[in-house]
């Protein structure tokens, strides 16, 4: 059976991508069929073939099962900034059901372990009435959270998981990723959410200088999961 997660941050630059790509490597070693969405990306370049966004390329990299670009991100927004900002500029409408719909269809291919990754935080908005929070609570899918290591990471990090309760998911697991390698007193914060979230912790990402998804896959633990416990 197909274990699908939805990977939120406490913020933008939380390390979403680059967690999402260590765990996909991570369950590669362990002989599983891996697929990885990006399916709203802002902040897309064009290279001949239409736009294409970094972060979306790195997961259709790292997944074993290659998806077609337009699978692993159907939307693709050129300027970097908020999405429902950025479809606005292009006279674009974001609906959480139609991203819902792309993120199915593609996860109909054969896999045994898939990401679908999201955009900033938890509380990003698609429209005035719709945040992309919405797409997991449609798929009904638990969540991953990537807490960014920094001053203030723990307030950032409970007020998300109570949005993720809230609406009704369970927060499946948390990785800690180092963004600020001078953070005081980190293994007192790693602590503090240890006992203060109700969720395994699957690893703790040190800063690192250009990392590969290899690299962050030595340090992360999908064992930790109910689902991966033998």
């Amino acid at each position: 059976m197909k274990k699908t997660f939805f990977i939120t941050g406490t913020d933008t630059d939380a390390g979403k991508t680059l967690v999402s790509a260590g765990l996909l490597h991570h369950a590669n070693e362990l002989g599983l069929r891996t697929i990885g969405l990006k399916p709203v990306a802002a902040g897309c370049e064009d290279h001949g073939e239409g736009l294409r966004n970094s972060d979306a390329l790195i997961l259709q990299a790292t997944a074993s099962v290659q998806l077609p670009y337009q699978q692993v991100n159907p939307i693709a927004l050129a300027e970097p900034m908020a999405p429902h900002l950025a479809a606005q500029r292009e006279e674009r409408r974001l609906s959480a059901d139609r991203i819902a719909a792309f993120c199915r269809g593609a996860l109909m291919q054969p896999a045994d372990f898939a990401l679908v990754e999201g955009a900033g935080g938890w509380r990003v908005p698609l429209s005035s009435r719709e945040m992309l929070s919405r797409v997991p609570q449609l798929m009904e899918l638990p969540v991953i959270l990537v807490v960014g290591m920094k001053l203030g990471c723990i307030s950032h990090a409970l007020l998300t998981a109570e949005a993720i309760s809230r609406d009704g998911l369970q927060l499946a697991g948390w990785v800690a990723n180092v963004v600020d390698p001078e953070m005081a007193v980190l293994q007192e914060n790693i602590d503090t959410l240890k006992g203060a979230l109700h969720a395994p912790l699957l690893g703790v990402v040190p800063h690192l200088s250009d990392p590969s998804p290899e690299q962050v896959a030595a340090h992360l633990d999908l064992s930790a999961i109910e689902v991966f416990k033998k």
